[in-house]
């Protein structure tokens, strides 16, 4: 369990430091998928060649960098229609007349003939819930005993208590800061901080979830009553004071009034609304509709242009102190050369560092002429093999990292190995097991 724990608490900190975005909807897999994977490694690591790779920093940095960067590739085009041929690029567009007030995008299936329009005006929004502590002289001593303290924090109905020191000569911006510290490193729903108003502070407290649910009043409830140390902390600090109280977002959609308990929500599984700010009279409402197929289109190529420069522009930033990563530029360039010609005629054209820009005016003009119809196979052609790329390099990014081959395996005579993937894991956690 703990060797578990262990592993966990390294990769996760890997997956912060070194991942792009966390993780979304198209991370998940069915075991269908896993198993192809799976087999895939199997296939992969049967006949590759036995090597020690290089264990310093920068070749650590770079594999997971390539890993993940390659991922959020990947769920760019995924989030454009789906992975599959007859999907790629499909993905309709939805648009809000009034994007301040709120902001849409359809999460409907793109074959749906019939989407309704809706009209949306918003009353208030979903706010969570402050408490603001007492105003004491920041400079002052605690005017507390040296004592050993608790406290208990009441959070969506799991109880937490927090104990603490308070020595003597300690001020009260002191114990208040670090309470702060202490209450906002426990990734309980809560984040805590100090407010300053000239000589004196206040410990605020803040909960990250908004709204209301199951008829509570609070989202969180901080006491000593029944506390393990010495109470007396909550009422001097003033930790249990409401500031603001949470309350759902409340808004009317086509003329019925609604409740949420979020800003963000989705609307009969077709689009996903955030809302921004309060109407400011009866007439400030926003429509949310579908786009034009052209327009779909374009934005859909938009956003793939998008994130295949942005996975260029992470390979070369190790360029420099990292020249393995230049194979993979090179084998990138070469890819999107191969359609240089089709995308001129579509207003696409490719930049002197092998990126890619978009002219939007050309593009619609031919997506709307005969030849458009055309360059939509070509444009799947080439999302195809960025996905084949990508695939490759998030299962194998150690062919990129600098190696030292030791022995190659005999030809057609080895059994799979499965666990030869180690050498990825195992050169992230070589340090701490």
């Amino acid at each position: 369990m703990a060797y578990s724990a262990a592993l966990n608490t390294i990769y996760n900190h890997y997956l912060s430091a070194y991942a792009p975005k966390g993780t979304t909807r198209y991370d998940a897999h069915k075991r269908s998928e896993l198993k192809s994977i799976y087999n895939t490694i199997l296939k992969l690591n049967k006949e590759s060649p036995l090597y020690l790779p290089e264990t310093n920093d920068e070749s650590i940095q770079f594999a997971v960098s390539l890993k993940e960067n390659a991922r959020q590739l990947r769920n760019t085009i995924a989030s454009l229609g789906g992975l599959d041929r007859t999907d790629l690029l499909n993905k309709k567009t939805a648009y809000s007349s009034n994007p301040d007030l709120v902001e849409t995008s359809f999460i409907g299936d793109a074959s749906e003939k019939e989407v309704p329009s809706f009209q949306i005006s918003v009353e208030n929004l979903a706010t969570g819930q402050i408490n603001i502590g007492s105003f004491l002289p920041s400079a002052s001593p605690a005017d507390l005993p040296e004592d050993s303290y608790s406290f208990d924090v009441l959070v969506n109905d799991l109880n937490y208590e927090f104990q603490y020191n308070i020595r003597q000569g300690e001020t009260n911006r002191d114990v208040q800061e670090r309470l702060a510290r202490l209450i906002s490193g426990a990734d309980i729903g809560l984040k805590a901080d100090v407010l300053i108003e000239g000589q004196n502070s206040a410990l605020r407290l803040t909960g990250v979830s908004t709204g209301l649910k199951g008829g509570q009043d609070f989202h969180f409830v901080i006491s000593d009553n029944s506390t393990s140390k010495k109470a007396g902390s909550v009422a001097y600090f003033g930790l249990n004071t409401v500031a603001v109280s949470p309350s759902n977002a409340k808004f009317t959609l086509n003329g019925e009034p609604r409740e949420a308990s979020s800003n963000h929500f989705t609307i009969e599984k077709l689009y996903e609304v955030t809302l921004h700010a309060a109407s400011t009279s009866p007439e400030d409402t926003a429509e949310l509709s579908l786009k034009t197929d052209v327009e779909s289109l374009t934005e859909n190529i938009s956003n793939l242009i998008d994130g295949y420069n942005s996975f260029l522009a992470s390979v070369s930033n190790y360029d420099v102190d990292y020249h393995k990563s230049r194979r993979l530029l090179r084998e990138m360039n070469h890819l999107s050369s191969q359609y240089a010609q089709s995308f001129s005629e579509l207003g696409i054209s490719r930049q002197e560092d092998g990126s890619l820009s978009l002219d939007k005016n050309t593009f619609t003009q031919t997506a709307l002429s005969e030849k458009g119809f055309h360059g939509y196979d070509t444009l799947k052609d080439f999302t195809d093999s960025i996905l084949k790329k990508i695939n490759d390099v998030s299962l194998n990014p150690m062919q990129y990292v600098e190696k030292t081959i030791v022995a190659y395996k005999n030809p057609g005579h080895n059994f799979p190995a499965p666990y030869a993937a180690s050498a990825y894991s195992g050169m992230m956690f070589n340090y701490y097991c």
